[in-house]
């Protein structure tokens, strides 16, 4: 069914863990040429190795996606069909004790790099006449929010008004630009979370009782990434467990 992902060239960035080489590792497996990103070429080592185990193609390049030289390099010798915008941070503490570098360090990661790197792969898109899809990875908590995450909040609301301005400015250009917004995914970062009363409870009040996996984030990502969504843009997909739509 996603034949056509056989002969693209994908960057994701924030691939050296977590969602980011899981997005890389299947989009490898359909047969894309991937680009894994981070900032430190040493963190992509692993995630390169099990691509290339699999059998698929994949290189690595070293990108900032805070830093104006580093992301024009990392487009400087490559262009791609599909960029998966994935690299993030976050920051936990209430907004009265945020301090303001934790702020800007949340917005200039996860909004402002995110529309940098956006902005360099539409420039080479535009330039080659390529048709492409640009996948920002946005939150549920960009749509309803949560205590003591304001700077993260703001940037993945951001991210998916972001979407829908870049998707009506790039649509002549036939890129597409979409959002994906996961809910609660389990990832060896918060496994020892979710294990506790505290996360526990949090799972109780997701309508289908229980966390996401990453693997519920592959239909999403190829359909966003493939001909089968060729119609869609400016729009966000939600893979909450039905969390959105939970009681107040």
């Amino acid at each position: 069914m996603f034949e056509d992902l056989a002969n693209k060239r994908a960057l994701v960035t924030g691939a050296s863990g977590g969602l980011g080489r899981q997005f890389a590792t299947v989009l490898a497996q359909v047969g894309a040429e991937i680009v894994l990103a981070a900032r430190r070429l040493d963190a992509l080592e692993e995630a390169l190795a099990h691509i290339v185990a699999i059998g698929g193609r994949a290189s690595a390049v070293a990108l900032d996606v805070q830093n104006d030289t580093s992301v024009k390099a990392a487009f400087a010798q490559r262009s791609f069909d599909i960029v998966v915008n994935n690299a993030g941070i976050t920051h936990d503490g209430p907004a009265l004790k945020t301090q303001i570098a934790d702020w800007d360090r949340v917005i200039g990661t996860d909004l402002s790099g995110v529309f940098r790197v956006a902005q360099a792969a539409a420039w080479r898109m535009v330039e080659e006449k390529r048709a492409g899809s640009i996948i920002k990875v946005a939150s549920i908590l960009g749509l309803r929010v949560a205590g003591n995450i304001a700077a993260y909040a703001a940037a993945k609301a951001g991210v998916i008004q972001l979407s829908r301005a870049l998707a009506l400015e790039w649509a002549r250009h036939n890129i597409r630009v979409n959002a994906l917004c996961p809910g609660y995914i389990e990832t060896d970062l918060n496994r020892e979370f979710f294990a506790s009363s505290a996360g526990q409870a949090l799972i109780k009040r997701v309508p289908q009782r229980r966390l996401g996996r990453m693997s519920d984030l592959d239909g999403p990502l190829l359909l966003l990434a493939s001909d089968a969504g060729s119609f869609m843009t400016g729009t966000e997909i939600i893979a909450d467990g039905g969390h959105l739509v939970s009681s107040l």
